[in-house]
């Protein structure tokens, strides 16, 4: 047995291709778990080798095109060494690598943010917020931005409008800056250390067309049975106290003062939708549907919001 099979690694052939299968192999073997921006080792292992090829993840889908593209020793020893670090360490791929893909753009992130994910994402390129916007939002909100991916998105969609970004940990928001400059954004992108509306101004000239929210969702139960890559990630992101909701109505309640008349929330719950209509049972909700999930996001207006939270 060589040195390397002793230790566990693989020995990684020299082109892409086969390094591909190497790596499935082995991570099915790990029965790891995949939920941070990948849903299988197949489409994992794609990401692994392209980057370490140096070519973009959106290559995934058809990265077969690459499979003889030819690796060098060193990209090779790096594959290696990433794919048995994934095993020993169960850490999401996304904090191996330091990036993350969504919407086909390339993110910044490290343990001091949620891997991004968000089904949110999905509905801003597409433009599936459209039938609820009177017109493109010149002031929007993302509430709880984590690596500030959303609110990067939803200033690259509306180039005229300002964007917000909020957060409460200053960890997250460091690793939000670094994804705004990497964008140019500086100018229209605003970071802001806040307990969700705590450091907001909630007057008529601070409210947004847009608000858009991911919060923590995760109920203490669920919260207990994560799979180990999800308790690599800050738990302050993922924790929605008892039932979920503790955040959300937090953010629900302070909402209506800083929307315009016309002004909208998307709000996403992930698996929660349960959750959420036993806690806000008359506050009508327009559940988006989305390429992994029918329930995970829903639409709230700023009237109907007002009659629900505002006396």
């Amino acid at each position: 047995m060589t040195p390397q099979e002793e230790s566990g690694a693989i020995s990684v052939p020299p082109t892409l291709g086969a390094a591909w299968v190497k790596v499935v192999r082995a991570w099915r073997a790990a029965d790891l778990d995949y939920g941070h921006g990948c849903a299988s080792a197949e489409d994992e292992a794609a990401w692994l080798v392209l980057h370490v090829a140096g070519l973009p993840a959106t290559e995934a889908e058809h990265w077969e095109a690459h499979a003889d593209h030819p690796l060098t020793v060193q990209q090779a020893q790096q594959i290696e060494e990433v794919t048995a670090q994934r095993i020993a360490t169960r850490q999401p791929l996304a904090y191996l690598l330091g990036e993350a893909w969504l919407a086909g753009l390339r993110f910044v992130v490290d343990p001091r943010v949620i891997v991004p994910r968000s089904f949110i994402a999905e509905l801003l390129a597409e433009g599936a917020l459209d039938p609820w916007l009177t017109e493109p939002p010149r002031r929007v909100l993302d509430m709880c931005t984590g690596s500030g991916c959303l609110a990067i998105l939803a200033a690259l969609i509306w180039e005229e409008a300002e964007v917000d970004a909020g957060d409460l940990s200053p960890q997250a928001l460091a690793v939000a800056a670094i994804n705004r400059e990497n964008y140019a954004l500086e100018q229209r992108l605003r970071l802001i250390a806040s307990d969700l509306w705590d450091a907001l101004a909630a007057d008529a000239a601070h409210t947004y067309d847009l608000i858009l929210c991911n919060p923590p969702y995760v109920p203490t139960a669920s919260m207990q049975t994560l799979p180990e890559e999800y308790r690599h990630e800050p738990e302050m992101a993922l924790a929605g106290g008892a039932d979920g909701m503790e955040l959300v109505r937090r953010f629900l309640q302070g909402a209506p003062a800083h929307l315009c008349d016309h002004g909208v929330v998307v709000l996403e719950v992930g698996n929660e939708r349960a959750a959420f209509e036993s806690a806000f049972p008359s506050l009508p909700a327009i559940w988006l549907e989305t390429e992994l999930h029918a329930e995970a996001v829903c639409v709230l207006l700023a009237n109907d919001l007002r009659k629900a939270f505002v006396a």
